[in-house]
This record gives structure tokens, sequence and C-alpha cells, in this order.
């Protein structure tokens, strides 16, 4: 491992060793204007097995790319009207526009920064396995920080813009925050340390996902005197198919899979008789590789099914409390007792036990969807 002192040394050498490091596969540490970062070359299939050997616990999230400008991230990405108009307001800043990945047809202009869905069709790309999301998304980064632009820029490829600390250790304003918390085999995949000193205590970048009918913001969030993302304690959602609905229910438990682990996750679901309460559940499920189908458990109750997602095993409990008439009722059921690490429990009709809801669920962070239906379309309504 090599560690430069960039206030020390002039940016065209710093430069010029990081480019060497990251054509050889090497993976570099290096500062923002949130925290330290880890990079590697997001083209490079080796270099990102490597980073994902660092970072540990990834559990299928994605990482995101830190990119020069608008125009390269148009090479990776589309980028639709939600997301041009978090480019030009936020970007460069703190934060990450989420986007689907760009695939692109053999005579498509890269250079485009804004294509038709309609004009999209599959063909390889050049992102290396593991860096965007099983939902084909990607983060895009665009930091505020004129020494990792300028690395970017020289170096024509973006890098990955993910945090430099392990998965769930302290935020790395500084190299010691790294070094404090990192193994003996981790600290021997970092080939190249690029040293600011310590950083100012900013936020991390908030992250908005602006592939769905709404932009939703996976973390953090942004000026509250703007009317469009202002708290954001509401999102809705609109879906066109089953398909979608499905999807849907994934990436919401991809967004808080970091909960599932730590506390578990209740997932409150209403709506009214055939709007879409089972489909959701059944998108659920297939984020969780389960296999068995699906119903719903009227009759029963609660079902359970085991789950095995990456290195992470636990349970989904399917609830069905249409005919839950009084707390006696709800106390027999004993709901308490299937909280806990790692598992779900997905409630239909849960307005139906709202008033029974008490201390014994404070720890546990409750999701709650109303689903409406018109025709083929549902409303997804999440708070």
């Amino acid at each position: 491992m090599k560690i430069i002192n960039v206030k020390n040394t002039s940016a065209d050498e710093v430069i010029a060793k990081t480019i060497k490091v990251l054509n050889l596969g090497g993976l570099i540490v290096f500062p923002t204007e949130t925290t330290y970062g880890a990079g590697v070359d997001a083209t490079n299939n080796e270099a990102v097995k490597k980073l994902l050997a660092y970072k540990i616990r990834r559990e299928g999230k994605p990482l995101s790319i830190a990119v020069s400008d608008k125009k390269m991230a148009a090479e990776y990405v589309f980028i639709n009207d939600q997301a041009d108009s978090l480019f030009k307001q936020f970007l460069p800043g703190p934060v990450t526009v989420v986007c689907k990945v760009l695939h692109k047809e053999d005579d498509n202009s890269a250079k485009n920064l804004v294509l038709s869905p309609k004009s999209l069709t599959p063909t390889d790309q050049s992102l290396a396995p593991g860096v965007a999301s099983e939902f084909q998304t990607l983060g895009i980064r665009i930091p505020n920080y004129q020494l990792i632009l300028n690395l970017i820029e020289k170096y024509q490829k973006p890098i990955t813009a993910t945090s430099a600390n392990a998965s769930g250790k302290k935020r790395p304003y500084s190299i010691d925050d790294i070094f404090k918390n990192a193994s003996a085999k981790q600290k021997d995949l970092i080939d190249l340390v690029l040293d600011a000193g310590e950083l100012p205590h900013n936020d991390p970048s908030t992250v908005i996902d602006t592939t769905l009918s709404t932009p939703v913001t996976l973390r953090g969030g942004l000026n509250k005197n703007n009317p469009v993302f202002e708290a954001n304690q509401k999102t809705q959602l609109i879906s066109n198919s089953e398909e979608e609905t499905q999807e849907i229910a994934g990436r919401l438990l991809l967004k808080d899979w970091n909960e599932i682990i730590k506390n578990g996750l209740i997932v409150a679901l209403n709506g009214n008789l055939g709007t879409g309460k089972t489909i959701f559940t059944k998108g659920v499920a297939k984020f969780l590789n389960i296999q068995e189908t699906i119903k719903s458990p009227t009759y029963s109750y609660i079902e359970e099914y085991d789950f095995t997602r990456h290195q992470t095993t636990g349970k989904l409990f399917h609830l069905d409390m249409w005919k839950v008439e009084d707390k006696n009722m709800f106390d027999r059921l004993e709901i308490e007792s299937l909280i806990g690490k790692n598992n779900i429990i997905v409630i239909e009709w849960f307005d139906q036990i709202s008033k029974f809801i008490d201390s014994k669920f404070k720890n546990t962070k409750i999701v709650k969807i109303l689903i409406s239906q018109y025709k083929n379309k549902r409303t997804l309504e999440i708070s």
C-alpha cells in the first residue's frame, strides 16, 4: 500500500500515479466532499471483485459510480427528465442519482444526454458485473471535489464511489477511521491512499431513485425548501403490471435490507379486495428467493417461509388480518413473537389491527403501503 499526501503533492503527480494504479486493477481510497471513498475501475471485472471483497457484506446492494460530468454518465445510464432535473440542480454535489442502466443500440450515440427508452435494446455494456443492481439500476455521483473530478476526466472511465469503510463500520472522515476499523486482510487489498487529512463531518450523499414513477429518496434528504423533495414522508408509485408491482416490492426491501438484518421489518398492506396485496407479497418472496407458491392466508391467518439471500437466512411471515375482529383474537396470534432480525412480516389488511399495535413493536420499522387499482394500473402510496 502506498499513501500520498495530496496536500503536499502536485495534482498532476497525484493523478498520474492514481491512474497507473487504476489501470492495473488496483483499489484506491480517495477524498470527496462527504467521506473517503473506495474506488476501482468500474469497467474492470477483477478490480470490482477486489472491491467487493474489501466491502465484505454487500448482500446484493449495488455500487455507485463517480463520473466527471453528465456526458460521461449518459454513456452508462438512461437520464430521464427526473434525473436530468437533479443533475442540473444538485450536481456536482453530495447527491447520488439512481438511473436505469443504459443498453444501447449499436448505432446509438453514447454522447446523447437523454435517450428515449423506446430506442434502447439490450446489448453488451462495459460496466463490470456487481456494479449495477439486480434491478439494472445504477447510482451516479459527480463529486464536488476538484481533484477527483480531474482524475476521472483524465482517466476517461468511471470509478466506483462507495464509502471506504467496510459495510456497517464507522463513516470514514479520516484515514485513521478506515485503518482502525479494517482487518489486516482488508488493508492488504488497498493499493493506494490519497490522504487529504480529516474531512469535514458531512453526511453521506443523498440517494434518489429516479427509475420509478416518482423520485424516491433512498438515503438522506434534500433541501427542505424544495417542494418536490421535501420530507418525502409519502411516496406514490404507479405500477402498470403485476411484474412491476413485484419489482417495486423487491426494491423496497433492498432499500431497507440493513434494517431487516438488524431488527427485522414489518410491511403493512392496506387496500380493497383484489387490489394486489398478495401480488406485492409474491414480489417480496421473489426477492428473497422463495420458491414456494405464495397464497393469501385468509383462513390460516399466518403462513411461514424460510429464505436464504446471499449470506442471510431468515423467515418471511405472511399474515392476513381480515378476520381479526378484536384484541383478544389479535393477542392469540402472538405476532410480536415473529419479530426479529432477518425476519420480514407482511401483513395484509393491516388497518384491522393497527389500533392493537403497541410498545412491543416500537423497535421494528413499519412500512405502510396503501394499494389501489383502476383497470390495469395500481397506485402504491408508501409511508
